[in-house]
């Protein structure tokens, strides 16, 4: 399971170092794809597959299915973890989510966020300002 969040910097070459915690779960290969809420989403090929067939699943015929597929896979990259554990990460998909030099790593279960460090200040900070309502939330739908 991937967990825990890692401030890390982006070298001149646009590589991202993965913590070492998480390179061991996701494998040499891995998928990064656009996010949700501004950020980008790195994924093992496994789960990649998963979420694949879940999301090909979906009818064609609706529109909503459509866009968000083309969102997923169009912007989709199968990128190789060098011998350091570093990603290089596409110039389109650095200014999708405003990349500078620090980005913060996310675990989330089964995959990883990568957020401008900015970013993800301010988002987390509304998220925490309303943990208690968003558990609540949760709870009356038998969640927590």
């Amino acid at each position: 399971m991937l967990i825990g969040q890692y401030t890390h910097t982006l070298d001149e070459k646009k590589r991202l170092s993965l913590p070492s915690r998480f390179r061991k779960e996701l494998g040499k290969n891995v998928v990064l794809t656009p996010g949700l809420d501004g950020c980008l989403f790195l994924f093992s090929s496994k789960a990649w597959k998963e979420i694949s067939i879940r999301l090909g699943e979906s009818s064609m015929l609706q529109s909503d299915a459509r866009s968000f597929n083309r969102y997923m896979f169009g912007g989709a990259v199968e990128v190789e973890l060098d011998s350091a554990g570093r990603i290089l990460i596409p110039d389109f998909l650095i200014g999708r989510v405003a990349l500078k030099t620090r980005a913060v790593i996310v675990g989330v279960q089964t995959r990883i966020e990568i957020w401008n460090e900015k970013a993800w200040q301010k988002y987390n900070a509304g998220v925490e300002s309303r943990a208690d309502t968003l558990a609540e939330r949760l709870g009356t739908i038998g969640i927590l």
